[in-house]
């Protein structure tokens, strides 16, 4: 079964080329223009073990939100079409991460319902040059497209960049156990509705 995709979209604001892998080994070609939102999904594609080649051309005279909001929506796009119908998957996915004194929950639903609850209280407003309201951005965009329910808790933290990295290393551990194969139901929609 081959559960990859690529999904190209451009905007006035945005040009942007997604590859993933979902049965990949994290190996990952990143080049947003955007360095921590790289470090962020090199941290999708190593704990999830989801191939990912994405590349942005924003624009980044103007700042940073096009670029991170429109990577999650094209990323978004490309999981749902990699899931396909989603027959034999897990569905439901969720992670624990800790970062030193940092301590994330993420939890997915495939359920074909975009939702998101983002529940971080960041210690700062800014790591680096990285505005950490575009981590909101990011997931909203991805759940819009990839059509997921995304509950992401940072229960405790201290450092916001390690509040932020374990919210990103906990939702590629989240993906991962969701969009895997599940041998006891193979060929089967995860759904008492028959669709999701």
């Amino acid at each position: 079964m081959n559960r990859t995709a690529e999904i190209i979209r451009n905007t006035n604001e945005t040009k942007i080329r997604v590859a993933i892998n979902l049965d990949g080994t994290g190996q990952q070609k990143l080049n947003t223009g955007v360095p921590f939102l790289d470090h962020m999904l090199d941290q999708i594609a190593r704990h999830g073990l989801i191939d990912l080649d994405i590349e942005c051309d924003g624009d980044l005279h103007i700042d940073a939100h096009h670029s991170v909001e429109d990577t999650g929506i094209t990323l978004g796009m490309a999981f749902a079409k990699a899931v396909g119908d989603k027959k034999g998957i897990r569905r439901y996915g969720h992670a624990y991460v800790p970062l030193d004194e940092a301590l994330s929950r993420v939890v997915i639903d495939f359920s074909g319902r975009p939702g998101l609850e983002m529940h971080v209280p960041w210690k700062r407003a800014m790591i680096g040059s990285f505005d950490v309201d575009l981590a909101h951005e990011f997931f909203q965009g991805f759940v819009n497209h990839a059509l997921v329910s995304l509950h992401i808790d940072n229960l405790r933290g201290e450092n916001a960049h390690h509040q932020c990295e374990t919210v990103f290393k906990a939702f590629g551990r989240a993906l991962r156990m969701a969009t895997e194969l599940d041998p006891r139901s193979v060929g089967v929609i995860p759904s008492t509705k028959g669709s999701l």
